[in-house]
């Protein structure tokens, strides 16, 4: 590739933030909260509030569970950050991590139709958070935890699901470990080989990629095949500096002890020796892997370089290099590993059966479901897993989940396969039809590109 050529993918980068505080000054955020029920006088509003309303609330007091017919909790989750890791940008602090979180409510009603409130907390202490969220939980039938430091964020997250009566979910974590085990499904059946026999190398031992592990482990890739390597080197058991730390960050000496067989130590170049998968979520590159590093790895590698803005490899390099399918976070290359394939559509599923707990059986679903949608497709080493403007697969994933949720007995509300389908379908379109009128009415106005 030409280096005119990689210049305008950097500039074609950068364009969404260079307007992207116009934009939001002019619309004064990006959300709203608009009634749902109609309202043809003001008598009605003695219906919809006092006195009429304390009908409903008297209901719910006999039966909690009538707060999910009679309210529109079963609709509606938090988006929570206490701001202490905002995408790349780190520690900002709660106020500033709001734009953040409004975007993700804004991708939950338009890709999901759910109703997402964000909540940014004063805190950045582990145990506050956990109490905070608990106090929430009246409110919502979901908490989807967003841009947490690690390691807290692994203590925060086990900690909730094993303590609420909701589901609770890490994006950073879930998320993209649920699009990755998609991707990477597909990208073996193209390369033509097995979870159980592929070494995989994971580069960056943050969120995510501890996330990544832990999913591909359950769905029954081998541990021992797994080697790690954060900024100082690969994981092994004598990483003493890890030993010692462990009760702080008990999830890093946990794959010490478990992975790398082989007992590799060194950095990445040493790690890739040899390996049929890297999955990289490290920092911004190019070069944080390197060509020469490539060739090293077995034949038909698989690489996702997922760091944004920009990958840690080159995606043209690392295929010239001998790599068969590289995927990335970007949209203006083959394969994006995006968040926004799985977590609009899973909150759609464990809603729509008003599911208990989110299970990590209920997020292979999902994965599953997402590489599906690609293979009937038709796989390539450039097409692995669907886009984002595929809207069907949307529907397809949430009704998975919710299919899930009821197998294992955690869903509240029991809905067959077409009844699933079709109120899925309904309210995704019903958002984005409504979004629609309102910008042809010019109640949202258009913004001047």
């Amino acid at each position: 590739m030409t280096e005119e050529k990689i210049r305008d993918l950097i500039t074609k980068a950068q364009r969404p933030g260079e307007i992207a505080t116009k934009w939001h000054r002019l619309c004064r955020g990006k959300i709203q909260i608009t009634a749902k029920c109609p309202i043809n006088s003001l008598e009605d509003l003695s219906v919809w509030y006092t006195p009429g309303v304390a009908a409903p609330c008297r209901e719910i007091e006999k039966n909690k569970e009538r707060v999910y017919e009679l309210t529109n909790k079963w609709n509606t989750i938090a988006v929570i950050t206490d701001g202490s890791r905002v995408l790349g940008l780190g520690n900002i602090g709660p106020e500033a991590g709001l734009p953040v979180m409004e975007g993700k409510a804004l991708l939950f009603k338009y890709l999901g139709g759910v109703d997402a409130v964000p909540i940014c907390l004063d805190t950045d202490e582990a145990d506050d958070i956990i109490r905070a969220v608990k106090w929430l939980q009246p409110s919502f039938a979901g908490i989807n935890l967003e841009d947490l430091a690690n390691p807290k964020c692994f203590y925060i997250l086990d900690t909730l699901r094993n303590e609420m009566s909701i589901p609770v979910w890490h994006d950073d974590q879930q998320g993209t470990a649920v699009v990755t085990l998609a991707g990477l499904i597909n990208a073996l059946k193209v390369v033509g080989k097995s979870k159980k026999e592929v070494g995989i190398t994971v580069i960056g031992v943050g969120a995510a990629n501890v996330a990544i592990a832990r999913m591909l482990i359950v769905d029954g890739f081998k541990p021992e095949r797994f080697i790690l390597v954060d900024s100082k080197g690969i994981l092994h058991r004598n990483r003493k500096d890890l030993e010692i730390s462990k009760i702080k960050n008990p999830y890093k000496w946990e794959f010490c002890e478990i992975t790398n067989q082989q007992g590799k130590t060194g950095g990445i170049a040493e790690a890739l020796v040899g390996t049929d998968v890297c999955i990289a979520l490290s920092g911004s590159g190019p070069g944080i892997i390197r060509p020469e590093w490539v060739k090293t790895m077995a034949d038909n590698a698989i690489i996702f370089a997922c760091a944004n803005p920009v990958p840690e490899i080159w995606p043209w390099e690392a295929k010239e290099a001998g790599a068969k399918v590289v995927a990335t976070g970007r949209s203006d290359f083959p394969n994006q590993v995006n968040n926004s394939l799985a977590f609009p559509a899973i909150f759609r599923g464990t809603l729509d059966v008003q599911a208990s707990s989110l299970t990590n059986e209920m997020l292979l679903a999902a994965a599953y479901e997402l590489a599906r949608c690609a293979e009937e497709k038709g796989l390539s080493e450039d097409y692995i897993i669907p886009s984002m403007e595929e809207g069907d697969v949307f529907i397809r994933e949430a009704v998975a989940v919710g299919l899930k949720a009821i197998e294992q007995g955690v869903a509240r509300n029991v809905m067959s396969q077409n009844q699933l389908f079709r109120q899925a379908k309904q309210i995704i379109e019903n958002s984005r039809d409504s979004i629609e009128v309102l910008m042809r009415s010019d109640l949202i106005q258009p913004v001047v590109k």
